[in-house]
């Protein structure tokens, strides 16, 4: 069996306000966590106009516990800015990692709470219609 070269690791951001879109690509993992928690904070604090931040995870090719602490840490900076965390196209390693370690909810539930609502019509949260 050969061992194929990990994939390079990658962020790339596009900011288009109200969003921001942060693409991550290869291992996330302690020599590269860094990296993602500041180019967040860099493109957060550069745009007091971003309403959502969108992680996209489609050419995620692994994830570890400093990962996992890295998304915690950009949470809390989403969260701080008063935006809202989205992780889109999670591969399945993300996915059971995230349910395993009971994260999922809370580095998701803000956005996935008002998508709700806003498919319901109670946009007020006041959870009438």
């Amino acid at each position: 069996m050969t061992n194929l070269p990990p994939t390079p690791f990658t962020v790339t951001t596009d900011r288009e306000p109200p969003t921001l879109t942060v693409r991550v690509a290869g291992e996330l993992d302690y020599d590269t966590c860094g990296e993602l928690v500041d180019a967040v904070v860099r493109e957060l604090y550069d745009a007091a106009e971003l309403r959502d931040v969108r992680l996209d995870f489609h050419e995620l090719a692994w994830i570890d516990s400093s990962g996992l602490s890295a998304l915690l840490m950009v949470h809390r900076h989403t969260s701080a800015a008063d935006t809202i965390l989205h992780l889109d196209h999670r591969p399945g390693f993300l996915d059971r990692m995230l349910r395993l370690t009971n994260v999922l909810e809370h580095l998701t539930a803000t956005a996935d709470h008002d998508e709700a609502d806003e498919r319901n019509g109670d946009v007020t949260e006041a959870g009438a219609t």
